[in-house]
């Protein structure tokens, strides 16, 4: 059964992008079939961390909103390109538009969620997807929240910092009210000065869900720029280790005794 999985967070800046790229890609090279749609549509950019050739585009999600195209012909196979390997794995890209003209008619139109969300289930039987991930726009909106509706699972990353706990109150809220079926969180950038098991007790006792991992900042991550997959490039990096930890929680399934 194939599944949505939404990645969201109250603020931008949380790494949001660069986590969902990574989570789907650790998901392909354990034989998974996924897909990355680029549902942040006022501020796109997940396709400059899977390094996606300009030159082979030629329709974006963007481009099905607007009438263009049906939403499978933007999807891009990268399998290849991202070194999925041979273990009957599979990685999609649906890249949003970057140009000015899109994202200004994007923001003083809006655009036809119910259209997007009813194809989402007709693009994941064409490709025999097992996990179509969102990575959403940052904050509360009318389509984030109704792409979220639809989500069998929503992850929300959360910095050690105020105005994150703050804003996170509210996603967390909307998930409830929207009886999202699973909500994890994860925390991002966490200073090695603050224990790993701290901070997730504090997330977990604020907001009540499963703190599936704890990554630590990193200079690392901050010179990769998002230029690339972190977790291929260092494969044994703390940092990697716990992208690992958020997708084997997210393919366990309701067990979280699966989780290996």
């Amino acid at each position: 059964m194939s599944r949505i999985i939404s990645i969201h967070s109250y603020r931008g800046g949380t790494g949001k992008s660069n986590i969902t790229a990574n989570v789907a890609w650790l998901a392909a090279r354990r034989g998974k079939r996924v897909a990355v749609l680029d549902a942040d549509l006022q501020s796109p950019g997940v396709h400059l961390v899977f390094k996606f050739d300009k030159s082979r585009l030629t329709h974006t999600l963007s481009d099905f909103l607007f009438n263009r195209c049906e939403l499978e012909e933007a999807a891009y196979d990268l399998s290849r390109s991202m070194d999925i390997g041979e273990g009957g794995g599979a990685l999609y890209l649906l890249p949003s538009n970057m140009s000015v003209e899109a994202i200004t008619r994007i923001l003083s139109e809006g655009y036809d969620t119910a259209k997007l969300n009813a194809q989402l289930t007709v693009l994941m039987d064409s490709l025999g997807l097992d996990f179509l991930f969102l990575d959403t726009h940052p904050g509360l909106n009318r389509e984030t929240m109704l792409m979220t509706a639809i989500s069998d699972t929503l992850v929300i990353l959360i910095r050690p910092d105020s105005q994150d706990f703050h804003g996170t109150a509210v996603l967390v809220e909307v998930a409830g009210r929207l009886k999202v079926p699973r909500v994890f969180m994860v925390a991002n950038k966490v200073p090695a000065r603050l224990p790993a098991a701290d901070v997730a007790a504090k997330i977990q006792q604020a907001f009540g869900y499963e703190v599936v991992s704890v990554l630590p900042f990193s200079e690392d991550v901050a010179i990769l720029g998002s230029r690339d997959i972190f977790a291929a490039r260092f494969p044994n990096h703390a940092f990697t280790r716990g992208l690992q930890k958020v997708t084997a929680r997210i393919l366990a399934g309701d067990d979280p005794a699966e989780v290996s």
